[in-house]
């Protein structure tokens, strides 16, 4: 079949009126270029900063004990009231002494006879070894006296031992109070059976001044090291804060790092020292530890914080760069008022993203404000 010249024109031609008008429309429904997103910067700076660090604290006694008894019997006397201060050497119970002084008297009674005997066996020994010399007497009978003479000399060495061992148990019946401290609730009553090394009757604790116990990571050793041997005083380097966020109103020292880091968690424990004049610290009580930067010439890397963006657990900072929002990811110290400390991942100078971030990816374009 022929097709004439007249036809294929028209056939062409309408392919490419077609194919026009397709790429026209094409292009007029093709997606624009979102247009810049209108932010405001800020010129990172270097700074001064003072801050504080914060550790959880618990606030112990210098010098605490339990007092227990060393004697069976029945609580006869109390001597103290609770809460008391109580001063060293004072009497604060009494244990039944009727039995141990039972005891003791025929102890010393033993303990005279034991005398008597040694006197006698001395006297026999003195005069037999008198009469041996005159060969009067044999001498098995004169050894005899001088075995007699040994035997009561051991005899009067165990009645003393065992008077003072009987005196012993008299004195642990009456306990005192092994230091100035204050003592606590007390755990009997009069009547009460005690035992040895078993019943608690009491704790006494020293309370002025008080210890408060920290634990720091094993990083920051060297950091305390240098504040606990420093010669540069600090104003308020180390205070407490209490639950209500109220501030101890005496600041505390260093009394000692442990000798060792705990393998479990990595930290060691540190002591400071509080006087507690007052009576406001009390064993047991806990405390936030604030523990200021090591010095008010110290100068850091500050940025507003809320230019801080956090994606999955890591910070960012978008950093405006030709006209773009460069995302930068950051290393963040202490926040101080309404900026951060940046430990890395920015330098100075840098010009900073803080308004309309939440409208950035990394390279969007931007159209920056004033500089803040």
């Amino acid at each position: 079949m022929k097709l004439n010249f007249a036809g294929l024109l028209a056939v062409a031609t309408s392919s490419i009126l077609i194919s026009a008008c397709g790429a026209s429309d094409k292009g007029a429904n093709a997606p624009k270029a979102p247009p810049p997103v209108p932010v405001n910067v800020y010129s990172i700076q270097k700074g001064s900063a003072v801050y504080y660090d914060q550790y959880p604290a618990t606030i112990v006694p210098l010098n605490e004990v339990q007092l227990r008894p060393q004697v069976t019997g029945y609580i006869t006397g109390i001597f103290f009231k609770d809460g008391q201060h109580v001063k060293k050497g004072q009497k604060l119970y009494s244990i039944d002494q009727q039995a141990y002084e039972a005891s003791y008297n025929q102890a010393v009674a033993n303990l005279n006879v034991a005398k008597a005997n040694l006197g006698k066996a001395q006297q026999d020994a003195d005069r037999y070894d008198e009469l041996l010399k005159k060969d009067a007497i044999a001498r098995q009978t004169a050894e005899h006296a001088q075995a007699d003479l040994q035997a009561s000399k051991m005899q009067l060495e165990a009645s003393k031992a065992n008077v003072a061992s009987v005196q012993t148990n008299v004195r642990y019946s009456t306990i005192f109070a092994p230091f100035d401290g204050t003592i606590g609730i007390s755990q009997v009553k009069m009547g009460s059976p005690v035992s040895p090394g078993q019943t608690v009757l009491n704790t006494i604790s020293t309370n002025n001044p008080m210890a408060a116990d920290i634990a720091v990571d094993q990083h920051e050793i060297p950091r305390f090291v240098g504040l606990q041997h420093s010669s540069k005083p600090i104003d308020s380097i180390f205070t407490l804060a209490f639950s209500d966020n109220s501030v101890y109103p005496q600041d505390g020292t260093i009394s000692f790092i442990d000798r060792a880091v705990d393998p479990q968690t990595g930290t060691i424990k540190v002591r400071l020292i509080f006087p507690n004049t007052k009576d406001l610290l009390k064993a047991g009580m806990n405390c936030s530890m604030r523990v200021k930067n090591n010095g008010d010439d110290s100068t850091f890397l500050l940025a507003p914080y809320k230019a801080v963006v956090e994606q999955l657990g890591e910070n960012f900072i978008f950093v405006a760069s030709n006209n773009r929002a460069l995302q930068r990811k950051v290393v963040l110290g202490t926040k101080v008022n309404d900026k951060i400390i940046i430990k890395s991942g920015l330098n100075e100078g840098d010009s900073i993203i803080i308004d309309g971030v939440q409208k950035l990816k990394d390279s969007t374009a931007i159209t920056s404000g004033q500089h803040k």
